[in-house]
């Protein structure tokens, strides 16, 4: 996922049916960057911001990367004095711009002036606002999180300065001086435009300071969803024949009360194993009942308060729908078109999950007889797991406990590093002593020869108060400055991996690999792009698209050479053995149709609430489930108060996983499964191509450029599992 607070990207996590699928896009990010999420704004001059780079009286000990323009060691009271600093500077700036005459307007003092202002000051939004996912310390992460609040409505207010606007309109109407622009170049101009008339910038003023109050209520209460879903703390408790079939490490793994009972979170590594496992259906119904109401008190009334500002907002704007409104700028053009793609690819899919729910009752059916467990012969919200993890096993010959042991985190990672490496053409470098803001943080150069690209950070563990999901966020934007310098990327992966201990390293599910390619993905999309503006660099595509390039890597960990680089049993030192990787490959379109009408059914949901003025989320979303899975919600749940993606920048666009997926796809067996999945000249193409452009030209294009052709379809579907 690409977090798109300001910068960022996530996937839902494959064969896990994951109600919050973790993101994101998340795109997180951008940083404050002014021009994410259709807002038209900038930040302040670097060089009237004197960025500092490092407080040398807190981290006098660290190395300090050349280019490097973050910093990690603020106080609460720092970040609150930098906010304001920030937003009075940053002011100052468009006041600058928006007061100057029209037959004054040029190149220089507005579009470089804007575009040299977004790309530095996103950093700094970035130092300020990025701490609330990641930092250890609460006090920090609520000082972030204020600051957040107050940079994002600072962001809603200069969105709609119509004087800055009618300067870029000014400026496109001289011909003879945009004539010496890039082709990037007009392209910037012409969406500032655009996305300055996405605003109401070109309606009257009483229209636009209604525009102007609903973004900033939108923007504030999104904050509050998203801050609500990180100190989401649940502890279940139970006793050791509640959690009867689970693995022995893992109840070993997990503390104890005082009376001996085990605590169980709703944390990714505990949630997810005892939905895969447990025997007890009442153990697994009690879990995702908490699962699925988290901060259902807070959020639900949030989310259905956004449905209601997002439609009065396209109601102004002219628009017949809040996703209509969206989906003008994404690939897909309109909302007819994600309406049709769901219900024909659902269509496809149903007579698949249908025969795999009769295996599911099957199993089911055995089991209760087995053990003496109520059956009642249907297949329940807190079956699908169960009953999917059981098919693997004992249809597939999968057994993921030992699959897992030939994936410790050390030997994955450096894995994943060589092959990234090798395939992209750069080198990869561990910083020492880096600036980081937790021990368990690494940070690394990203070379292309003698030319440094950017850096990365890999924070993969989970701890208290952080990120919940995986996701790639976008901390500094890689772009060319007026300056003639370069400004070099910086992105973070954030994780949630499942923490080694005294008497076993971290080791990794088959899932959680994939997950680890495809969130890396994002962050070499972040790096290799090389754009000339901000306005379109790293992951700033489509938002139909950007998952297609991550998605596309997530096919190296089903492949047998890459396998045997990224895999190493943690006892024996041995690799994935042939006769597993075959077992692998051969379950790997098992469960197929139920997983992927899951995900029809989270799209459809998305699409169904922002096609209308009010929503009831819970009856919505049920009603939904029961249409297209044929299960309804589990009673008294409303997942959609922790389906993070519709207050991060997905709202109207969680279709887009399924929809890039027909690209990923096309792009993977058009060229890499055909010439290699390690051939450096076919992943060389591949960065030239799909990630060096940014957003600087249509996907669409891209795509014709690499694949030499149209995109198609038929390799989409076979990976669901579909006959043609």
């Amino acid at each position: 996922m690409l977090f798109l607070a300001r910068s960022s990207v996530a996937r839902p996590i494959r064969r896990i049916l994951s109600e919050c699928a973790t993101r994101s896009i998340s795109i997180r990010g951008g940083g404050a960057g002014f021009y994410t999420s259709e807002q038209t704004i900038v930040r302040v001059l670097h060089n009237r911001l004197r960025l500092s780079t490092i407080n040398t009286r807190k981290m006098s000990s660290i190395n300090v990367p050349p280019g490097f323009l973050l910093e990690w060691g603020l106080s609460a009271e720092e970040i609150g004095k930098r906010t304001t600093d920030l937003i009075e500077k940053s002011r100052k700036v468009f006041e600058d711009v928006g007061s100057l005459p029209k037959d004054e307007v040029n190149v220089e003092n507005v579009l470089k002036v804007l575009s040299d202002n977004d790309s530095h000051c996103t950093c700094v939004a970035n130092m300020l606002d990025f701490p609330q996912h990641v930092s250890p310390d609460k006090t920090i992460r609520e000082a972030s999180t204020e600051a957040d609040r107050k940079l994002s409505d600072f962001q809603v207010e200069m969105s709609m300065r119509k004087d800055v606007f009618d300067n870029l309109v000014a400026l496109q109407e001289k011909k003879d001086i945009i004539s010496s622009l890039t082709p990037e170049g007009i392209r910037t101009l012409e969406r500032r435009i655009k996305l300055g008339r996405r605003n109401g910038l070109h309606l009257p003023q009483g229209t636009q300071d209604e525009i102007k109050k609903i973004k900033k209520r939108m923007s504030d209460i999104s904050i509050n969803f998203n801050k609500y879903c990180n100190d989401e703390n649940t502890v279940l408790e139970f006793t050791k024949d509640q959690l009867a079939g689970m693995p022995d490490d893992f109840m070993n793994s997990l503390e104890k009360t005082d009376d001996g009972k085990l605590k169980v979170s709703l944390q990714y590594p505990h949630y997810f194993p005892v939905q895969k496992k447990c025997r007890i259906p009442e153990t697994r119904q009690k879990l995702q009942t908490a699962f699925d109401s988290r901060c259902m008190k807070e959020n639900a009334p949030i989310l259905e308060e956004l449905v209601e500002l997002r439609q009065k907002q396209a109601d102004l704007l002219g628009y017949p729908t809040h996703s209509s409104f969206i989906t003008e700028m994404r690939m897909s053009k309109t909302a007819e078109n994600v309406s049709s793609f769901l219900s024909n690819l659902a269509k496809k899919l149903k007579p698949l999950a249908e025969a795999e729910m009769k295996e599911f009752l099957k199993f089911k059916a055995s089991e209760s007889a087995e053990h003496g467990l109520n059956n009642d012969g249907k297949i329940n919200m807190w079956d699908f797991r169960y009953y999917m993890n059981m098919v693997e096993e004992r249809n597939y010959g999968i057994d993921h406990e030992k699959i897992q042991e030939y994936f410790p985190m050390d030997h994955v990672t450096g894995g994943l590093l060589e092959i990234y490496q090798d395939l992209l053409g750069v080198k990869f470098t561990l910083v020492e002593k880096a600036p980081v803001w937790h021990s368990d943080v690494s940070m690394y150069t990203v070379h292309d020869g003698a030319e440094l690209l950017g850096y990365f950070f890999l924070d993969l563990f989970p701890r208290e108060g952080k990120f919940s999901h995986a996701a790639c966020f976008g901390l500094q934007p890689g772009c060319q400055l007026s300056s003639t310098e370069r400004q070099v990327a910086v992105a973070a992966m954030v994780a949630n991996f499942t923490k080694p201990t005294a008497e076993k390293p971290s080791l990794l599910t088959h899932d959680e690999v994939e997950t680890f390619f495809h969130e890396f993905g994002h962050v070499m999309h972040s790096i290799c792009a090389r754009t000339e503006y901000v306005l379109f660099s790293g992951t700033r595509v489509e938002r139909d698209f950007v998952e297609a390039p991550s998605q596309m890597l997530e096919n190296w960990v089903w492949e047998k050479e890459p396998l045997k680089i990224l895999s190493k049993h943690y006892k024996t030192g041995e690799t994935l053995p042939d006769e597993l990787i075959g077992k692998m490959v051969n379950a790997r379109t098992v469960n197929a149709g139920i997983f992927n009408l899951r995900q029809i059914t989270l799209s459809t949901f998305d699409q169904r609430i922002h096609t209308q003025a009010k929503a009831d989320t819970a009856k919505i979303y049920s009603d939904v489930a029961c249409e297209i899975m044929g299960v309804p919600a589990t009673p008294g749940t409303n997942m959609s108060a922790s389906f993070a993606h519709l207050a991060d920048g997905y709202d109207a666009q969680y279709y887009g996983y399924l929809w890039s997926e027909v690209y990923s796809m096309d792009m993977f067996y058009s060229r890499f499964k055909k010439e290699g999945v390690m051939n450096r000249k076919t992943g060389r193409d591949y960065r030239d191509y799909i990630l060096q452009p940014g957003g600087s030209v249509d996907a669409k294009d891209m795509l014709v450029k690499f694949l030499g052709r149209e995109p198609q379809q038929e390799a989409f579907l076979i990976s669901k599992g579909l006959k043609l």
